[in-house]
């Protein structure tokens, strides 16, 4: 199974969510092809409800300490109730594209 498939079914089985995207933004880094290393994630569940920010986040990263400790270089999360889903029109914001990390030059 690959990292991308195992980070869907840990989340799908702990937050038994209303929508799930799992997207494998590896190719807009400076990474071999085919690289699974960045990633974001769409999570709206109502086990969010009346959790602030960093709770939701902690709740994910908890549910995926394995793949963060050796296996996932970035995590973005985006994580929602119903409703807040509902006021964005079901679509999350866009990541911003690589600067380069260490590659890139100081200006």
């Amino acid at each position: 199974m690959n990292i991308q498939n195992n980070i869907e079914q840990k989340l799908l089985a702990h937050f038994e969510p209303a929508h799930l995207e799992v997207i494998n933004e590896s190719y807009m880094h400076n990474v071999p092809n085919g690289a699974e290393t960045h990633f974001k994630v769409v999570l709206v569940t109502p086990k969010f409800a009346g959790k602030r920010l960093i709770q939701r986040h902690r709740a994910v990263n908890e549910v995926l300490k394995e793949e963060l400790a050796v296996k996932i270089h970035a995590l973005a999360l985006h994580t929602y109730t119903d409703d807040e889903w509902h006021g964005l029109y079901g679509k999350a914001p866009d990541s911003p594209r690589c600067l380069g990390g260490m590659n890139r030059k100081a200006s």
